[in-house]
């Protein structure tokens, strides 16, 4: 790093704190009807109980005109110091650009590998900037939002230039969205912004199987999940608040990163995911290779001919759903990866 380049890291962080700060009021308010909302439950025959619509009331408005002045005016400030740091940490001699593979379920494991490498990069003034390779339907909520915060600091010293060939989707988009650019091939399937809840109620199984569970618990959330009962009302009343506050943290980072307001941002968040041939200059920024990709980044560094490095990617980790959890993951996939 270069000299004081720190003190304008802790002031880009502070200006992105306080406008993700006014972006959360400003959710908020659009949301304020929230507690008062009984999703819709529907019992079914079959192996599914029930399902449940997770989401506020599409009425919900207020008058949001002074937040979204505060935080366009915030974003202002922390693109300029963005360019200060970027210059400040402008390679000498040739530039070297990385590639970071980010492929497969995201858990706990991935964000242990990811991390580390785009911590040493950040610090590695040899590298000028990053292509950020994301082949993934997503993940666990925890490990996802890592590695977002991470590239996101990352972007603030050096460009980061997401890219996919396939699929980024649910928590993959999320991480992607975290660059400042995302380049994907006119094919690869992008979105899936979203949360999905997975509960597991094998109280009647348990029963046939003369299976008995004796529960000591300190209070009556302690067990709230478990597989061997079902949900109480209330329970699923809370349950469906978790995943939404989760739903409304992706809207926020998605409108941020991709320059939308949250109206246009909603428009996408219906949980399916799209060509990107279909959503270019919304979804994506533009279509290709990952050798365009690279030509996208060299563009930002004004550089030509810079020497790539692709870093190998983290060892594949077991990826199974043992018990209630919500998840940053792409719907078509939940099902392979249950109780693994």
């Amino acid at each position: 790093m270069r000299e004081n380049i720190w003190k304008y890291v802790a002031a880009v962080l502070t200006l992105l704190l306080a406008a993700s700060s006014v972006a959360v009021v400003l959710l908020y308010m659009q949301n304020s009807e929230l507690r008062n909302y009984t999703p819709p439950y529907t019992n079914v025959t079959g192996n599914v109980t029930s399902t449940v619509m997770v989401g506020g009331p599409s009425n919900a408005s207020c008058n949001s005109t002074a937040y979204l002045l505060q935080i366009n005016e915030l974003q202002k400030q922390i693109d300029f110091l963005k360019a200060q740091l970027r210059n400040q940490n402008q390679p000498g001699g040739n530039a070297t650009i990385a590639v970071v593979p980010i492929f497969g379920l995201i858990d706990e494991y991935t964000a242990l590998n990811v991390v580390p490498v785009l911590r040493n990069i950040a610090r590695n003034d040899s590298i000028a900037g990053v292509v950020l390779w994301v082949e993934s339907p997503g993940g666990y909520v925890g490990p996802v939002r890592e590695i977002y915060s991470t590239v996101r600091k990352l972007d603030l010293v050096k460009p980061v230039v997401a890219y996919t060939g396939g699929m980024a989707a649910s928590g993959g988009y999320y991480i992607a969205v975290g660059a400042e650019r995302i380049i994907a091939d006119p094919l690869a399937e992008v979105g899936s912004i979203g949360v999905i809840y997975v509960h597991y109620d094998l109280q009647g199984n348990y029963e046939m199987q003369g299976i008995k569970v004796e529960v000591f618990k300190t209070g009556p959330y302690k067990d709230m999940g478990a597989e061997w009962r079902g949900l109480t009302d209330e329970e699923k009343a809370m349950i469906s608040e978790t995943v939404n506050t989760y739903f409304q943290a992706f809207l926020q980072a998605v409108s941020s990163g991709r320059g939308m307001s949250l109206n246009e941002t909603k428009r996408y968040a219906t949980g399916r995911t799209w060509f990107a041939m279909n959503v270019t200059g919304s979804l994506v920024d533009g279509t290709g290779d990952l050798d365009h990709a690279v030509d996208v980044l060299e563009g930002i560094l004004n550089v030509t001919n810079a020497r790539v490095v692709i870093y190998n990617g983290p060892t594949p980790s077991h990826f199974g759903i043992f018990g209630s959890t919500a998840l940053l993951l792409d719907p078509r996939y939940v099902n392979a990866y249950l109780r693994g």
